[in-house]
Parts: C-alpha cells; sequence; structure tokens
C-alpha cells in the first residue's frame, strides 16, 4: 500500500527576472499543483506576472536535459558526470597547453545573475580558468551603468535607484518597466506604483522612439530618435545648470566638478539640439523645468539609452541630471540601497570588485576591459582571427549568445571552428548546439535562491531566502558544483600544489553557497554586533521568515557609501568628459536628414512574457498573437509598399531576415522594431515549444561592429536596416533565417 504523500505550499521569490515577486506554491509530492502571488510578501505583496508559471514548465520541461551529453557524429550521446567532467577539463586543459591560457573562453549569460550559488562559486572556476578572454551578457544591456558608477561613484556596483514610491516626477528613457517589473530598478508591480505616483498628484514623462505599455500610462510619452538621447539629455543639463540654476544642496560639500558641467553644457541648448532629436525645444524646456520644480523628482534610463552608441555618455548624464536638480541620494529621487548581503560595503572577502578599465585590451579591435571582462561584440572575431591568442575553447554558463548577442550568424560560424566547447545549461539551442558537451544543472525548483544582485538594486530594501521546493535526481549538480569539479579538475592538470588544492576544495565543497551566504548576512549591515536584545541576522533567522523582511525604505547614505579617493563624487569624469567630442563629430545637418528610400532604424522591445529564450518554450507564454514581428509606422508602411501580415526583407551590414509586419503608430516615422531573443528555426536546436514559434532573431541583423566606444557595450538600438516587401510567390511565406 502506497503512503500519500501530503500537499505543502511553499513560499519563493522568482527568480526568471529582475522583479523579485514572492510566490505561493502549491505542491503535492513531486508535482506543482498551482503558482500564485504571496499576498505576505512584504515587498511584492502578491504582484505576479504571466512568466512565474514558468518555473513549473522549466523544472517538467521534456526538452530539457537530466544528464551530460556529448556530440557525436551521428548525434548527441549520453556521459556520466565522472567522464564529463575529467573530459571537459582534460581538453580545456590540452588547448590552453598547447596555444597558451587565453586560447580558453568563458561566456556567462543573464541567468547566473538570479543564482547565488553560481555567483558565489563561479569566481573559483575562473581562477583556475586562467584567463583574460571572459565576457557575459553584461555588454550586451547594462555596462554603461556600471562604467559611470566605477567612474563617478567609486565602484560599479553602486548603481542609484529610482525612490519610485515617493518621488513626484519620474522621467523614463528607453526603459519599459511596465512590461520588465524594473531593471537595475527591481520593482515588482510597478504598473500600481505607476499609478499611485499619479495619484499623489506626481507625474511619469516617458521619452522613447517607441510608445511602449509604460508610455500609454504614462502622462506624457515623447517621441525621440534613436541614438540622440545624449543630445537631449545635455539639453536638459543645459536648462537645469544655465537657466534654473544648480542645486547641489548637501552634495556641494563633496561634489567635484560642477564648474565643468556647467561650462560643457553652454552650447547644447534645446534649440541646438531638436532638429536633431525631432524633440522640439518649447517641448524640453518645459520638461527639465517641471522636473526641476517637483518636490522630487528622479531621472532614470536604461536598455533602450545603454544600448547604443552614446550609452555611457546617456547614464552619466542622467546621473547629472539627478544631482544638478538635487534629486540624488535624497527621498523621492536616485538613492541606493543598504542590502542585506553588502556587495559593496561589505567584508572584502564578500565584496565584488569595485571595477577596472582598460588593464588589457582584445587581441583584434583592440577594445578595454572593464571589470576583468572584454566586450561581447568581439568574441566571434576573437574566435575566428588567426594567430598568437585567437580563441580555440569556450566555456558558456546559462547563455544563448547566438541569439542574444551581436551578429549571431558569425557566432555560428565561429563557434563550429571551435576545437572544444563545453556548456553549462539544460537546453540544446542555437548556441549550444554547437557544444562538444553539454552539463546540465539542476532546475530553479531543485536549489535554493537568494537575490544577491537584485537586492542590490531593489526600490527598497528586502531581503528573502527560498529554500528549494523538490530535492534534485539522483546524482544531478547544482552549477556551483559543476564550477568547483571543473575548478579542481583543472587544478590538478594545472599542476598546482596538492595539498593546497585538496584543502581548498574541500573546505569550499564543505561550506557550499549556502554557509557562505550565511557568513555574508552575518557580516553585512544587518548583522551579529554587539547590540543587547537585538540579535542580528542569518540565514537560520531569513529561513524562519518564509515570506521575506521588510529592512525598510531606501536612506540617504551619502558620502560614506561612496568608494572614490577622498569619498568625494565625481561629476565631470575625464573618459566621459572626452567622449563628447565623439558626440559632436556625429551631428547632423540642422535640418531634419533626408530618408533614403527603404532606410530606416531598427530598435528592439520587450513583452511582459518574455525574458530569455528559455521563455520561448513554455506554451502558455508564447501563445496568442505572434509576437516576433516588424512594427512599422502607416506612413513607412505606405512608403515602402508594406501591408499588415505581409512580409518585409530586413538587411544590414551584416545579414538579412525576414519577418511578418504589423503596421502600428506605436513607433515613429522612421523607426521599426523587433523583439529579441527569437530565432530558433536553426539546424540541430532541440526546442519544441521555440521551434514552432521560431520567429527570426535581430541579432541576425545586429553589427558586431556597432559599439558605445568607451565602454565596448553593444549599440544594437538605432542600426541603420533597408526594408521591402517580400514578393509574393503564390504559396504561404514564412520567417526565415538568413
Amino acid at each position: 500500500m502506497t503512503t500519500a504523500v501530503p500537499s505543502r505550499t511553499h513560499f519563493r521569490t522568482c527568480n526568471l527576472c529582475e522583479a523579485m515577486c514572492g510566490l505561493r506554491i502549491e505542491t503535492d509530492g513531486q508535482r506543482v499543483l498551482s503558482i500564485r502571488g504571496d499576498d505576505a510578501d512584504p515587498f511584492s505583496q502578491g504582484h505576479i506576472c504571466p512568466k512565474a508559471v514558468a518555473l513549473q514548465d522549466l523544472h517538467e520541461d521534456p526538452d530539457r536535459l537530466r544528464q551530460p551529453v556529448r556530440r557525436t557524429a551521428t548525434g548527441w550521446e549520453p556521459l556520466s558526470w565522472e567522464e564529463a567532467l575529467a573530459e571537459t577539463a582534460q581538453r580545456l586543459h590540452a588547448v590552453q597547453k598547447a596555444h597558451g591560457k587565453n586560447a580558453v573562453a568563458i561566456y556567462s549569460g543573464n541567468p547566473t545573475v538570479h543564482n547565488h550559488g553560481a555567483m558565489l562559486l563561479l569566481p573559483f572556476f575562473l581562477k583556475a580558468l586562467r584567463t583574460r578572454n571572459k565576457f557575459s551578457a553584461t555588454s550586451v544591456d547594462q555596462l554603461p551603468h556600471h562604467l559611470a558608477s566605477y567612474l563617478m561613484l567609486g565602484h560599479q556596483l553602486l548603481i542609484p535607484v529610482p525612490d519610485v514610491d515617493r518621488t513626484h516626477f519620474m522621467l523614463i528613457l528607453g526603459a519599459n518597466p511596465v512590461a520588465s517589473n524594473g531593471s537595475l530598478m527591481t520593482a515588482p508591480g510597478f504598473r500600481a506604483r505607476l499609478k499611485a505616483l499619479q495619484q499623489r498628484g506626481g507625474k511619469a514623462v516617458v521619452v522613447d522612439p517607441r510608445k511602449t505599455e509604460t508610455a500609454r500610462l504614462a502622462d506624457e510619452h515623447l517621441f525621440i530618435r534613436p541614438g540622440t538621447d545624449a543630445l537631449w539629455l545635455l539639453a536638459v543639463v543645459h536648462v537645469l545648470v544655465h537657466e534654473v540654476g544648480a542645486r547641489l544642496g548637501r552634495l556641494a560639500a563633496f561634489t567635484d566638478g560642477l564648474a565643468h558641467v556647467h561650462e560643457l553644457s553652454r552650447e547644447f541648448t534645446p534649440e541646438h539640439v531638436a532638429p536633431h532629436t525631432g524633440v522640439a525645444a518649447e517641448t524640453t524646456r518645459r520638461i527639465a523645468r517641471a522636473f526641476a520644480e517637483a518636490p522630487s523628482a528622479v531621472c532614470y534610463g536604461r536598455v533602450g539609452v545603454s544600448t547604443q552608441a552614446f550609452g555611457g555618455l546617456c547614464q552619466w548624464l542622467i546621473n547629472v541630471i539627478n544631482v544638478v536638480s538635487g534629486n540624488f541620494d535624497r527621498e523621492g529621487g536616485a538613492m541606493f540601497t543598504r542590502p542585506a548581503f553588502d556587495l559593496v560595503g561589505g567584508p572584502p572577502a564578500m565584496r565584488m570588485s569595485r571595477g577596472s578599465i582598460g588593464r588589457w585590451k582584445s587581441r583584434v579591435r583592440g577594445l578595454p576591459e572593464f571589470s576583468g571582462e572584454l566586450p561581447v561584440s568581439v568574441l566571434g572575431e576573437e574566435i575566428l582571427t588567426p594567430g598568437e591568442g585567437q580563441i580555440r575553447a569556450l566555456v558558456t554558463s546559462a547563455g544563448n549568445p547566438v541569439v542574444s548577442t551581436p551578429n549571431g550568424r558569425q557566432l555560428d560560424e565561429a563557434f563550429a571552428s571551435l576545437d572544444f566547447m563545453v556548456s553549462v545549461d539544460p537546453y540544446i539551442n542555437e548556441t549550444t548546439r554547437h557544444a562538444h558537451i553539454i552539463l546540465p544543472p539542476v532546475t530553479q525548483l531543485e536549489r535554493g535562491h537568494f537575490d544577491l544582485i537584485f537586492n542590490t538594486f531593489a526600490v527598497r530594501n528586502t531581503v528573502k531566502y527560498s529554500p528549494p521546493l523538490f530535492p534534485p535526481p539522483p546524482g544531478a549538480r547544482h552549477d556551483w558544483e559543476i564550477f568547483l569539479e571543473l575548478k579542481h579538475h583543472l587544478d590538478r592538470l594545472h599542476g598546482a600544489p596538492r595539498v593546497r588544492g585538496e584543502l581548498s576544495y574541500q573546505a569550499l565543497k564543505a561550506l557550499g553557497p549556502e554557509r557562505l551566504l550565511d557568513l555574508g548576512l552575518r557580516a553585512g549591515p544587518y548583522g551579529f554586533k554587539p547590540r543587547p536584545f537585538r540579535p542580528g541576522l542569518s540565514l537560520a533567522r531569513l529561513k524562519a521568515q518564509p515570506h521575506g523582511v521588510d529592512l525598510g525604505a531606501l536612506r540617504p547614505c551619502l558620502p560614506q557609501r561612496l568608494a572614490t579617493r577622498e569619498r568625494r563624487l565625481q561629476l565631470a569624469p575625464e573618459l566621459l568628459v572626452g567622449d563628447l567630442q565623439r558626440l559632436r563629430a556625429t551631428l547632423l545637418p540642422a535640418e531634419a536628414p533626408a530618408r533614403s528610400d527603404g532606410e530606416l532604424l531598427l530598435i528592439g522591445r520587450r513583452h511582459v512574457r518574455d525574458n530569455n529564450s528559455w521563455m520561448h518554450n513554455v506554451a502558455k507564454l508564447v501563445s496568442g498573437k505572434p509576437r516576433c514581428t516588424l512594427m512599422v509606422h502607416p506612413e513607412d508602411a505606405r512608403r515602402l509598399g508594406l501591408r499588415e501580415g505581409g512580409e518585409a526583407r530586413i538587411t544590414s551590414r551584416v545579414g538579412e531576415v525576414s519577418a511578418p509586419v504589423t503596421v502600428t503608430d506605436e513607433v515613429m516615422p522612421g523607426v521599426v522594431s523587433l523583439p529579441h531573443g527569437y530565432g530558433h528555426g536553426r539546424p540541430g536546436v532541440q526546442l519544441r515549444v521555440a521551434g514552432a514559434h521560431a520567429g527570426v532573431s535581430i541579432n541576425d541583423l545586429s553589427d558586431d561592429r556597432a559599439i558605445d566606444e568607451i565602454s565596448g557595450n553593444a549599440a544594437f538600438s538605432g542600426l541603420h536596416v533597408r526594408i521591402e516587401p517580400v514578393e509574393c510567390t503564390g504559396r504561404d511565406e514564412q520567417p526565415t533565417i538568413g
């Protein structure tokens, strides 16, 4: 007779995007019965988005790999973990022995930062790998934020967060938080937060080439020509400094560079930039003055202003606007968190690097490293260009760069040419199909969860630990265990001192991510202190609070939290100021530029049910009308002979795709939009649901040579493309790749 397993209720944080929504998950044995929002979560307060159901689908996905596999001439064959790990280490070592330590590269995708075990143990594997060729998703969407924070505030993670719950004026550029619930601004239920802002008499203004979901709910939306945001931001600075007058308040005592900002912004009047941005001078001046006159205000920019040729300038100028208007490090402005596990000001062993720039450069194009990583835009050329230092082997972890980074076709060619490739990933996707070995980790529901990174960017100080729902199957490995085992193998092969290496391995294995997490919490700002009758925070105490703990609203913390020399805020860093000359050189003629027939500017877009390519293998998330369509303004559609539902051919310097057309005034004239993360029709991909909704990859068009020169971040937004209708052939046309 079988004993029935009782149903249970689990409280958890969703770790599929940055929003940190609290979940209430009902299970029956090994089955998930339901996933709902947790009303008792003090941060998300019951909010949930459609992506949360994907936790069950990803856990149960029949396409997910359950054990290591090796690619052979006749297909994929299963391997034991011992054989897979040993062969991986041996082949990586062989490449480095023959061609040098930098002949191996590693790419880490964005799910890594949703996994505290990977975050805490991956650095030990990277140290054992001993390569300078490290890449990540950072340089495809957020590197300008880190650069600006490093140069202005002294630490790459001191990224100011909008105090959305107390502000009275929110100026949003290139961001769609109603769809994303925040990015580098963790704000679950942003729609409700925006409504609350308006109900208290506040105002939201969105500046974007597309009328996004956020723009539809805002008080005002301004169309802006893609790639000109830095010019418009300079015009706002001009009004604030030259017409309204800078109001630094208490920041003046520890801020350098105001006089420099005053002088360099002089020429960028609203009238001077208006013909280039498409925003009328009187509108710019009105918005800037309203921002200055609000009781509190905050300027926030995200992917759309980071992923362009002047992304570094944009993020710097956003900080400048918040500082000179007196809205930096104050209630309702741009503020900083004080997370329980403090990656900025915690004990040295627990901190992340402050950052660095230019300690070495990429071999082919000479682009600078930032914080030990090279821009991923150079990965393809570093593999394909012969010579000393050529990349000949690659490790990928939780990443799909073929569809998420520039010039995916070049990466296809590059990955196919490697001597060896290994992927730590649960799927055979557009990238991992090139791997020789795939090492699949446990699922999101089979590991504990703690938000190391997103607590650092939350709009309120909060902390929570989520234990695993299910035990991993016998023999399964966590990401951190895979990294630790590979480190151990490599240390032996590299001839590291055996006793010391063995002791390090055993110590890390015994500690694991949970004990490391406990040490970080105890040593953090809410940890054990000599305070009578007030025991501090520890992992055990956190586990006793399954809904999480509210640590309070954001509080002023400068200059104490600054990491610059002498704890002074640098308003005009030399590297950023110097880049203004490049911006001046790109100024367009005084009159609006004439578009050649068929040429438009391509931008991306985000949907609430999208985050990365994993989401496209979840039937619930891709159901409904096809989302991988080309948005075209009605004027451009008429001019180019495009029709609703018809096919358009989109061509760039690096490639060509065809996609169905959506005619809409959501995009401004001269601009077209494709979503990212699609293109699942490549041979060898084993994603059945995604394959049925293949779409086309915007990164078969994006140009690996289009970058922000000072940060190296990919410049996706505002890509010049040519559009033409696909002639009807009498048969059903389907989106094509290549």
